[in-house]
């Protein structure tokens, strides 16, 4: 007599049970959920929304000290005004060269870090040995814990005199040398983030390829690359949005010149480091300059929370899941 599907549940389940009930009556009853269980679960729980109450916070005290600069100044001339000189009379109070200047390091850091960290993780991950990789991961991963005001001394006492003898005519304080020392911090961000992108592709996929008998560097760039791109573009989204919020390094390097200008050997001046400079103590409480760090905050958020919602969304759209 045949037996029908239900009754294979049926008598797959019973013998289940009776071999743990074997088990059980040997050993003694059933576990229960261990006590230190539930406490990590409840302790990872709090952590989690404390980090969402947070950022509510943050984006709240921003959102409300930016109402009351926004009360005193016009929002648009704000976002579309070409001058910023908060201090002087009248005040001026466009943050397009603020936003000119922030733009200028982060972009010209990315040109900088993209090679640098991408190469560097394709080479870890496809050709160097074990032994090279424990000592040069750790290496890189150092770059990324020196604090960033270290970044801008070295900018202003290796870098840019090596830079004065490219171009005479810059600046001491500039943004191409605020570029570099923020591009080599994004390095390891880059490469850890692209390394682990391009280790999760199988390898059944890169030895198909080499059966058909491509060479290594067309299996690296028409297999494994497309392959690893979304979690490559999302650390270079990433990383571009951790350079928008650079702040010691650009504040020693970059200087305090806000420009709408393109010139990368002159002195400009970045959001975070306009904050820097109002938050040093000489700026009256409630006074319209005081809440201009309130408003560039928040402007900052917004794009920060933008990149990284772009970021996640890459990743979403283009994610390759494998089986």
């Amino acid at each position: 007599m045949e037996v029908l599907p239900s009754e294979q549940k049926k008598i797959l389940t019973q013998a289940i049970n009776e071999g743990r009930d074997k088990v059980f009556s040997r050993y003694g009853k059933a576990p229960s959920k261990a006590f230190s269980e539930i406490f990590i679960q409840y302790i990872l729980t709090f952590f989690g929304w404390l980090t969402v109450f947070v950022t509510i916070g943050i984006a709240y005290v921003l959102l409300k000290d930016g109402i009351i600069f926004f009360q005193k100044a016009s929002i648009i001339e704000f976002f579309t005004g070409t001058e910023w000189a908060p201090f002087g009379e009248p005040k001026k109070l466009g943050v397009l060269p603020l936003v000119n200047g922030t733009l200028m390091v982060a972009l010209g850091a990315i040109v900088i870090s993209i090679p640098l960290g991408i190469g560097t993780a394709i080479f870890l991950t496809q050709f160097a040995t074990r032994q090279i990789r424990e000592i040069l991961t750790p290496l890189i991963e150092i770059l990324g814990g020196i604090p960033t005001v270290v970044y801008g001394y070295f900018a202003l006492d290796i870098v840019t005199p090596i830079l004065k003898k490219i171009f005479p005519e810059i600046e001491i304080f500039n943004a191409l040398s605020a570029s570099i020392v923020v591009g080599i911090s994004l390095i390891p961000m880059i490469t850890s983030l692209s390394s682990e992108a391009i280790r999760v592709v199988p390898k059944k996929i890169q030895n198909g390829a080499y059966a058909l008998g491509l060479t290594k560097f067309h299996v690296i760039t028409r297999i494994t690359i497309p392959a690893a791109l979304s979690g490559i573009i999302a650390s270079i989204i990433l990383a571009f949005a951790r350079a928008i919020g650079e702040t010691m390094a650009v504040t020693l390097a970059a200087g305090a010149s806000p420009k709408m200008g393109f010139n990368y050997l002159e002195s400009i001046q970045t959001m975070t480091a306009f904050i820097v400079q109002v938050s040093l103590g000489d700026t009256p409480a409630g006074s319209i300059e005081y809440y201009t760090i309130y408003a560039i905050g928040l402007t900052l958020f917004i794009i920060t929370f933008s990149f990284n919602w772009i970021a996640l969304q890459i990743v979403r759209k283009f994610r390759e899941e494998y089986k």
